[in-house]
């Protein structure tokens, strides 16, 4: 597992792909948070990151699947995932090991956001009037978010050898699993009856949970069965290659 993923950290940082992810992210976080005054910290009453938190998972479902798309899309493009089988790994390594890797260039796009925690806590009146459990617990849920995304992401680049295919449809799963199972839920067959239930299902909601500072372990059982069952699919669908 480990050689595939320096592999892949390899090219991410030897080519554009590394620097623009992260690049793209902290310039758009850096304007929403400090620019653009419908969200800049700045203009609000306090001292806080709510808007990094709840603009994130928007940005994640465009950005993570842009990390994703090449893992196995460009292998199968280029011939090269027939080199992989050959190789003493098993599918499970080859996945964990691009998956891992996917996961940390997003978390090194997220390490730089520190800053701006640093910066808010200063801002408080009085210095450190912030709610940093909360805070903690934001960046937690983000973390499991990026690896749920990265594992859907991951996924989709296995059933293509098109990128741009791949990344359309880990755009859409990501979509639907973070904000369709909220939309189902009012719908009048299920609002008012099982609407909690169908809200549950959608990783929102556990976002949403981890985020105000509480790690259930529901939660956590919840992103690990989300990330379990797209590795576990993106592994079967590799093996369909020897049928």
């Amino acid at each position: 597992m480990l050689p595939i993923f320096k592999k892949e950290i390899n090219t991410f940082f030897s080519s554009l792909i590394g620097y623009i992810v992260i690049g793209v992210f902290l310039v758009l976080m850096g304007l929403l948070l400090w620019v653009f005054p419908e969200f800049s910290i700045l203009d609000g009453a306090y001292a806080n990151l709510d808007t990094l938190f709840t603009i994130s998972p928007m940005v994640f479902m465009f950005l993570i699947p842009a990390v994703t798309m090449r893992t196995f899309a460009e292998e199968k493009q280029s011939g090269t995932i027939e080199l992989l089988a050959t190789r003493p790994i098993t599918d499970w390594q080859i996945v964990g090991g691009k998956f891992l890797a996917c996961l940390a260039l997003v978390v090194f796009a997220l390490l730089p956001t520190a800053l701006y925690y640093v910066s808010v806590y200063q801002l408080g009146a009085p210095p450190g009037n912030l709610d940093s459990g909360g805070i903690l617990g934001s960046y937690i849920g983000l973390l499991f978010l990026a690896a749920a995304f990265s594992a859907i992401g991951v996924f989709a680049s296995s059933l293509t050898n098109n990128q741009i295919v791949a990344f359309v449809l880990a755009t859409f799963l990501c979509f639907f699993t973070y904000m369709a199972f909220d939309f189902l839920s009012r719908l009048p067959i299920f609002f008012g009856k099982t609407d909690d239930i169908v809200q549950s299902i959608g990783i929102a909601y556990h976002y949403d949970s981890v985020s105000r500072g509480v790690l259930d372990s529901r939660d956590v059982v919840y992103f690990l069965s989300v990330i379990s069952l797209f590795l576990a699919a993106t592994v079967l669908s590799l093996g369909k290659r020897r049928w």
